[in-house]
């Protein structure tokens, strides 16, 4: 075996659940190899960086041998090596910001201008999380 498609490398070296899924994420340019965006049917060859971009972290692999069939978890690492650096790893388990409201209990829904108040709040989370 020469080369393997990329996202059929994806899909064995589960990378994505479903080779259709792997697909879908570079037709997205959501995955790169050495860099460069590419399509599905881009053939993988031994030693390519493949970067993966799954907010809010960006995986790093290496190919290290050609797999057409999906592989037990247990068989990756002979094919594929990530590596992702620490920095994008604790991405993961950064403290979530969680924004809460109080109300007093038995209040009933928020009034128009309550809500307001919570959609602005709710809108500069979420443009700092974007960024």
């Amino acid at each position: 075996m020469d080369e393997v498609r990329l996202d059929k490398y994806l899909w064995a070296v589960r990378i994505f659940k479903t080779r259709s899924d792997a697909a879908d994420a570079i037709r997205n340019n959501k995955v790169s190899v050495n860099g460069n965006t590419c399509k599905p049917s881009r053939e993988v060859k031994i030693g390519d960086e493949i970067t993966v971009r799954r907010m809010p972290v960006v995986y790093s692999y290496k190919v290290l041998d050609y797999v057409s069939s999906r592989q037990p978890a247990k068989n990756v690492p002979q094919f594929c090596l990530n590596t992702t650096p620490q920095e994008e790893l604790d991405k993961l388990v950064a403290p979530r910001e969680t924004v809460f409201v109080f109300r007093d209990r038995g209040t009933g829904r928020p009034t128009k201008k309550e809500r307001r108040e919570i959609d602005a709040l709710m809108d500069g989370f979420y443009d700092a999380e974007d960024e």
